[in-house]
């Protein structure tokens, strides 16, 4: 099935001598566009980017530190330290597990500068027939895909661009990215939690038996805890909500903000999450050390 071009793409056009120009659009198969890279190592080096993803792991270990030495481990519920503990644990593992994969996991990005005419002679097109580039980074651009600033590549299906996990959202991460809010949001509603029953029994109780800290400073680690846990139950509540929202209607965050008009083909809600999450449903969906099989891989193809 052919895709019409979009008006507003045509900007991206330039003339250059190293890149081809770009008039038409033809079919072009998705494993010329991949990233070379896809199984190395990925990684921004952005410093913005990198003091956020260093702080997030520094919250959820501020979090990790007063759950167990301030509410859990001074408890006199032996079943209830062990039950609360043991969860708890397993999310912010799974939270911080997800974090890695969506930060060292290449998003999508397009090979950079494979836009030469030597590379394109050497796919033998049809006399008069080009291939759309990127003028900033000089590769073949698939549809869908946009040129992010900061990582300097073009990524395909790019949704944002998160400074928290210090890489794009895109085709390949968008699944860790998921887990990730979802994670964070659960932790801190578990967080939330365990701070109210632990004021109530504090309360109930002599303050010097509920902890091994002094009141004060009990009392300022609690409601610090309970800032951060509402603060990010919040913000990451949202984002899940947003992701999901985006992954059903198959549009991206950019692709809304641009409004960009459909030109592909539109699938069912759970045929978009299997896209994401893998092929078929299971468990798997829900670990960050499961890599989705996103089935048989569509082509992309343009014409003007």
């Amino acid at each position: 099935m052919l895709l019409i071009l979009p008006v507003h793409r045509c900007r991206d056009v330039e003339h250059g001598t190293n890149c081809l120009q770009a008039e038409h659009r033809i079919p072009i198969s998705k494993d010329v566009i991949t990233s070379s890279s896809a199984s190395a190592m990925w990684f921004i080096r952005d410093v913005c980017g990198i003091v956020c993803a260093v702080i997030t792991w520094l919250l959820v270990l501020y979090a990790e530190f007063v759950v167990l030495f301030v509410m859990l481990l001074p408890s006199k519920n032996l079943t209830y330290s062990i039950v609360n503990g043991t969860l708890f644990n397993t999310l912010a593992f799974l939270a911080l597990a997800s974090h890695l994969r969506a930060m060292c996991t290449d998003p999508g990005a397009v090979p950079k500068g494979n836009a030469t005419k030597e590379y394109i002679e050497s796919l033998q097109l049809k006399p008069g027939q080009v291939v759309y580039k990127c003028p900033k980074c000089c590769s073949i651009k698939p549809d869908r895909a946009h040129h992010c600033s900061v990582c300097k590549r073009c990524i395909r299906k790019m949704d944002h661009h998160c400074p928290w996990v210090n890489n794009c959202v895109g085709e390949n991460n968008q699944k860790y990215f998921v887990l990730f809010t979802m994670y964070i949001a659960l932790i801190s509603l578990h967080a939330l939690l365990m701070v109210v029953f632990h004021f109530l029994y504090c309360f109930e109780d002599d303050w010097t038996k509920c902890s091994s800290f002094s009141p004060p400073a009990t009392v300022i680690l609690l409601i610090l805890l309970c800032f951060e846990g509402l603060l990010f139950l919040i913000f990451t509540s949202v984002m899940f909500g947003t992701q999901v929202h985006s992954i059903c209607t198959d549009e991206t965050g950019i692709e809304q903000l641009k409004k960009e008009e459909r030109r592909w083909a539109k699938k069912t809600k759970w045929m978009n999450m299997r896209a994401v999450f893998g092929h078929p449903f299971s468990l798997l969906w829900f670990s960050p050390f499961s890599t989705p099989d996103h089935g048989k891989a569509e082509t992309y193809q343009y014409v003007v």
